[in-house]
């Protein structure tokens, strides 16, 4: 079960494809909202959505949101997911966001995240405001609903996001047996 609205984001500390550690306190340090997202390379979904997940954290960055994607898939069965290839992914797509390795898969457990991609949008308290999808469809000419721009808007505007949940869609996370 996926951490509830209102209920406190676990934090972390994950090695970036940047060279840098990721964590959720570096994130949110006075930012009015932090998007975490678990990712992956080879996921269709993620591919699908992977653009616009971008844009929103280009836009967003000057107002001091956040955003980090969050790779926990085993790697052994899906080398596409390597970090090494996640570092090649990041600089070939420009990523304007953190991207960061799971190898021990605690983060996605701790969130309760099921899918790639799943987001989870914290408000600046470090709590969950909204939870699910980037928007309402994987194809772009498709997209009308802009849940996790609303969700930002809202929270921008010292509102609650509406709706606050939504169902993810995306490939499942590759769990380590």
């Amino acid at each position: 079960m996926s951490l509830a609205i209102g209920e406190a984001a676990p934090g972390f500390e994950l090695p970036g494809t940047d060279g840098s550690t990721v964590t959720l306190e570096g994130l949110s340090a006075e930012a009015p909202a932090v998007a975490v997202a678990f990712w992956c390379n080879h996921c269709p979904y993620v591919q699908a959505w992977e653009d616009r997940f971008n844009a929103i954290a280009r836009d967003y960055a000057d107002r001091g949101v956040r955003a980090v994607a969050i790779n926990a898939n085993d790697v052994g069965k899906y080398p596409a997911d390597s970090f090494e290839n996640m570092t090649a992914r990041a600089a070939e797509q420009g990523y304007a966001f953190a991207y960061a390795y799971d190898e021990s898969q605690e983060v996605p457990r701790a969130y309760g995240a099921t899918r790639t991609p799943e987001v989870f949008l914290l408000d600046g308290a470090g709590r969950v405001v909204y939870h699910g999808a980037i928007d309402d469809s994987h194809d772009p000419a498709a997209a009308h609903a802009t849940y996790l721009r609303d969700a930002i808007d809202a929270v921008l505007n010292d509102g609650a996001p509406e709706p606050a949940d939504t169902p993810p869609v995306g490939c499942t996370i590759k769990w380590r047996s």
